[in-house]
């Protein structure tokens, strides 16, 4: 999976959201135009090709406000996938938010 990949589904609007995930999003202050203009905008920071039921990566994409988010996505059947998207914690990410900091338990 490259960005390619995911930047030609979301301009073909092969973009598929369950519900569940869609009333996650409005809980997180998150509106679907900017997971899109994110995902425009974004670089895959981790990848997942082992994932079920289709193989996956994790995002790191700016809206046009400029808020960064993460955004796992997976490819199949033809279509994007948004799994999950959320602005990530500066306490668990680097401070470009592009790396995981270690486990400090």
């Amino acid at each position: 999976m490259t960005i390619e990949d995911i930047h030609k589904l979301c301009h073909d609007d092969s973009i598929e959201i369950t519900q569940h995930m869609m009333l996650r999003f409005q809980q997180r202050g998150i509106r679907y135009y900017e997971i899109k203009e994110a995902l425009l905008r974004g670089e895959i920071i981790e990848d997942y090709p082992h994932d079920f039921p289709y193989p996956s990566c994790l995002v790191l994409g700016i809206t046009p406000a400029e808020r960064k988010l993460h955004i796992v996505v997976g490819i199949g059947d033809g279509k994007l996938w948004i799994i999950t998207a959320y602005e990530p914690d500066p306490a668990r990410w680097s401070a470009d938010f592009r790396v995981r900091k270690e486990n400090r338990s």
